[in-house]
C-alpha cells in the first residue's frame, strides 16, 4: 500500500515531535529562534521548527487539521496537474507555508534572544486556505458543532489571527497563522489563476437559506 504524501509528512512530524517532547535540549536546537538565525546563520530553523510542537494538544490539533485538508488538496493537485507536478505543488504549499509564515516573525524578533516559536501552523494554514480557494463554499465544522462555508471561517480566522497578533497577549504565534493563510491563498491563485473565477462565482451564489 502506497502512503500519501500527506500521511508521510504527518508521520514524520509526529515522530519528531513526540521524540522531542522528552528532549528539551533538542527542542531548543530545532525551534525558531530569530536571534540565533540572524546572529549564527542557523537558517535550518525555519524548517526544523515546523517538525516540532509544544505538546500533545498542539500536535494533535495541527496534524488532525493537516490530514483532513491535506488529503483533499493532495488529490486535487494530482488530478489537475499530474502526480509529479501535483506533489511538487503540495510540498511547495506546505513546506513553503511553514517558512514564509515565519519570515515576519523573524524580522520582528531577530534582535530578541529569548523569543522562540515552533509548530507547523504556517504550513497547515496554507493548506486550509488552498482548500478554501479551490472550494470556498464547502462546509467546515468547528468541533463538529458549528458548520459554516470555508470562506466565512477563513475570514473569521484571518481577522482573529490579525487582531490577536496585534494584541500580543498570549504565547501563540498568530502572525504565522495569518501569513501562512495568505501564502496558501496567493500561491493557489498563482498555481491556477483561472480558479479565481470559480471562487467568486461560488461565494456570490452561496446563500444561507
Amino acid at each position: 500500500m502506497q502512503l500519501s504524501l500527506t500521511t508521510i509528512l504527518l508521520l514524520i512530524t509526529c515522530v519528531v515531535s513526540i521524540y522531542v517532547f522528552t528532549r528539551p535540549d533538542l527542542q531548543e536546537r530545532l525551534m525558531l529562534n530569530p536571534y540565533r538565525v540572524n546572529r549564527k546563520g542557523e537558517w535550518y530553523r525555519f524548517i526544523s521548527s515546523g517538525l516540532i510542537h509544544q505538546g500533545w494538544v498542539h500536535l494533535l490539533f495541527n496534524m488532525f487539521t493537516f490530514y483532513f485538508f491535506g488529503r483533499w488538496i493532495e488529490r486535487y493537485f494530482v488530478i489537475i496537474h499530474g502526480q509529479e507536478l501535483g506533489y511538487f505543488y503540495f510540498l511547495l504549499l506546505y513546506i513553503g507555508g511553514i517558512v514564509v509564515a515565519d519570515i515576519p516573525t523573524y524580522l520582528k524578533y531577530k534582535d530578541s534572544p529569548y523569543y522562540n516559536s515552533l509548530g507547523a501552523s504556517g504550513g497547515v494554514s496554507a493548506i486550509i486556505f488552498a482548500a478554501i480557494f479551490y472550494n470556498p463554499t464547502e462546509e467546515v465544522c468547528l468541533y463538529t458543532l458549528l458548520c459554516l462555508p470555508g470562506f466565512i471561517w477563513g475570514g473569521i480566522y484571518l481577522a482573529y489571527s490579525y487582531l490577536y497578533d496585534r494584541r500580543g497577549s498570549d504565547s501563540v504565534n498568530h502572525s504565522a497563522h495569518f501569513y501562512g493563510a495568505l501564502y496558501g491563498f496567493l500561491l493557489s491563485l498563482l498555481i491556477q489563476p483561472s480558479a479565481i473565477v470559480h471562487f467568486f462565482d461560488a461565494v456570490m451564489d452561496w446563500s444561507m437559506f
